[in-house]
């Protein structure tokens, strides 16, 4: 694509796909419109880096579709300054697009390919704040720490080590269940012994690397 076929992409992803799926907040409407998505995209795939789909990067993850991405931003409502964890790296698209909006964005990624091509990706995009960490998140233990937490892969039972890692009016995106139909969540905590949980819509999403299990029945 040229420069101009690329803008036209661009706005009919953010038109057609994004706002469709109501996404209404001018701020992630203007981010998703900067960010420049064809450079987080593996280069096999620049062809559908703005199609109503998810983009393999190995491992079998994927970078999430464009009106997912929407609809974590809007439900995140990050601002400037706020203190915010990305878990799933993947391609770095999402960190970028948080930091955008806060500033600094801590991104972890468990795969050490996956997240040498992330910085490779912000690096190329010009977008600073983004640090990002070859770690596995389920090794996290902390507390009081984030204004907002985005967990990209599922988790088949909900973990609340997450929750817990969130300041008091923090908020949390996350995926919980399994295959055929999982529920995307946002959880706030609004007291210090207290969080509250809204169902946001239903997706399907790759499970979290090493995240718990349901137990199984065994006769």
């Amino acid at each position: 694509m040229n420069s101009q076929q690329l803008e036209i992409a661009r706005r009919q992803m953010v038109e057609q796909q994004v706002r469709a799926w109501e996404v209404l907040d001018d701020r992630v409407l203007g981010v998703i419109a900067q960010v420049r998505r064809e450079l987080f995209v593996p280069p096999a795939f620049r062809d559908v880096a703005f199609a109503d789909v998810e983009i393999p990067l190995g491992h079998g993850q994927s970078m999430l579709a464009p009106k997912v991405d929407g609809r974590i931003l809007q439900a995140l409502a990050v601002q400037e300054g706020e203190t915010v964890l990305d878990v799933g790296t993947g391609s770095a698209y999402l960190a970028a697009c948080l930091a955008r909006l806060a500033g600094a964005v801590r991104s972890v990624e468990i795969f050490p390919d996956l997240s040498a091509r992330a910085q490779e990706n912000v690096r190329a995009s010009g977008i600073g704040g983004v640090r990002i960490e070859t770690l596995d998140a389920m090794l996290i233990e902390e507390t009081d720490r984030y204004d907002a937490i985005a967990v990209t892969g599922s988790l088949p039972v909900y973990d609340a080590r997450f929750e817990r890692a969130l300041k008091v009016g923090g908020r949390l995106f996350v995926v919980v269940g399994q295959q055929p139909v999982m529920e995307a969540m946002l959880v706030r905590r609004v007291a210090p012994a207290e969080w509250l949980r809204e169902s946001l819509f239903e997706t399907v999403v790759a499970p979290l690397e090493n995240a718990p299990q349901p137990s199984r029945f065994v006769f």
